[in-house]
């Protein structure tokens, strides 16, 4: 086997050069602003005026320190693959082990995609790193602050995962982290009501509390709250979908949705539209007990649930009592990474996706023959579910109750980059 040659003579200056070759990085960034973000203005007595951010000061909000531009790292190209590496820029991670009480070994057969039989379900999976299941506390019942320890990676979801520790019985756990969430800021989870010390603040009495008082002292990025005590326009993930459940949507990176208000609200602007377009109803004797025995009933089914605006644009009806933390979910760049190399992928458990053109005829329906042709079928997967022509997998009679407005689909939906000019 061939080796590069040293020279031996000159030992003492080849030492100090490897020495200074060791110190150089070939990690550069890319498309990354290094001039200093504006300060932030604040608006008092209806006069803006410019205030300076002290990071270390606890007065200041987690939502008004300003965010880094966007950025990803790239590698110099001394191999193949790490020419077309991208990675976001995550250095608050912690480096090390997660805390392992609150993890268990992923073992089985289920790794490749195979059921308890042994038979494969689920295609295109198998191999990958070793991995240990991170335990996250989706439902968040737990009142009281805690104290995020440290933002960690985990290779089970897209988005980063913080470790909680509770500074009166000191016991942890994790969450999901939101976007800009950082090691030492204190969160807190609302869903067993408001604490006392915060009711004898806010005047002793919840119903004549005003609702902002109320949301000024609760809605904090990384806070747990049922859906009616969130104001309206705010940006939540980790949204459930009953009374008293986990979470169930926007958990993965970067997702988020909108509250837009309760069912009723929307109920009454349509009625008073509606009525604004017949003109003023006759005043009536019958008309006014009708009014009054609609009084006495305050709470209707309507009022049970607030509207919520997914990512997908569907507007869904949720229980006012499911829980929803302020904020959107971390690693909000994670789909503009690139792995770089088939390797990355396979470390990862995602094994090839082979074209049913290159099979086999017994293998895919577009197999067989000479060439490129899929033998004058229509487009299909592996198990003849035809792929296109507007085949309708959904069920008429089935609708769900719960959709307000369905997400836009086919040609109503919008692209998702603009076209380009010619």
């Amino acid at each position: 086997m061939l080796q590069p040659r040293l020279c031996l003579r000159h030992a003492k200056h080849l030492r100090h050069s490897l020495a200074f070759t060791s110190l150089r990085t070939y990690a550069t960034v890319e498309a990354y602003d290094h001039t200093p973000p504006p300060p932030l203005t604040a608006t008092l007595n209806n006069t803006p005026s410019t205030v300076e951010v002290n990071p270390y000061d606890s007065t200041i909000r987690p939502e008004d320190t300003p965010e880094p531009p966007f950025a990803l790292r790239t590698y110099k190209p001394r191999t193949p693959g790490v020419r077309h590496l991208r990675r976001p820029i995550n250095d608050h991670l912690w480096p090390s082990r997660p805390f392992l009480p609150l993890t268990f070994p992923r073992k089985g057969q289920h790794i490749g995609g195979r059921n308890n039989s042994g038979q494969v379900r689920i295609r295109h999976r198998g191999n990958g790193a070793k991995r240990r299941i991170r335990m996250v506390d989706f439902h968040r019942l737990e009142p009281g602050k805690h104290t995020v320890e440290r933002i960690e990676y985990d290779p089970g979801r897209s988005a980063h995962i913080a470790l909680l520790t509770n500074p009166v019985n000191g016991a942890k756990s994790y969450v999901i982290a939101a976007q800009g969430m950082r090691a030492g800021e204190q969160i807190e989870s609302f869903r067993a009501g408001l604490p006392e010390k915060l009711v004898e603040s806010l005047g002793g009495n919840l119903g004549t509390a005003d609702a902002g008082m109320v949301a000024s002292k609760t809605a904090w990025r990384g806070n747990c709250l049922p859906l009616h005590m969130i104001p309206t326009g705010t940006l939540v993930y980790n949204v459930g979908l009953k009374k008293g459940g986990k979470a169930q949507l926007c958990r993965s990176a970067g997702t988020f949705a909108m509250v837009i208000g309760s069912a009723s609200e929307r109920l009454k602007k349509g009625k008073e539209a509606e009525e604004e377009e017949d003109g003023p109803a006759e005043i009536s004797l019958q008309g006014a007990r009708e009014r009054k025995e609609e009084g006495k009933n305050k709470w209707t089914k309507n009022d049970l649930y607030v509207e919520v605006r997914l990512k997908s644009g569907e507007v869904r009806k949720i229980h006012r009592d499911a829980c929803a933390t302020i904020g959107t979910a971390s690693n909000s760049n994670y789909n503009r990474r690139q792995l770089g190399k088939a390797g990355r992928s396979r470390n990862l458990g995602i094994r090839p996706t082979v074209r049913g053109v290159a099979m086999n005829a017994s293998d895919h329906p577009h197999g067989g023959g000479r060439g490129k042709s899929k033998g004058n079928v229509q487009p299909q997967s592996i198990w003849g579910v035809l792929a296109k022509g507007g085949f309708k997998t959904r069920k008429k009679r089935k609708v769900n109750p719960f959709v307000v407005t369905p997400r836009p689909r086919g040609k109503n939906k919008e692209p998702s980059r603009p076209k380009k000019k010619e």
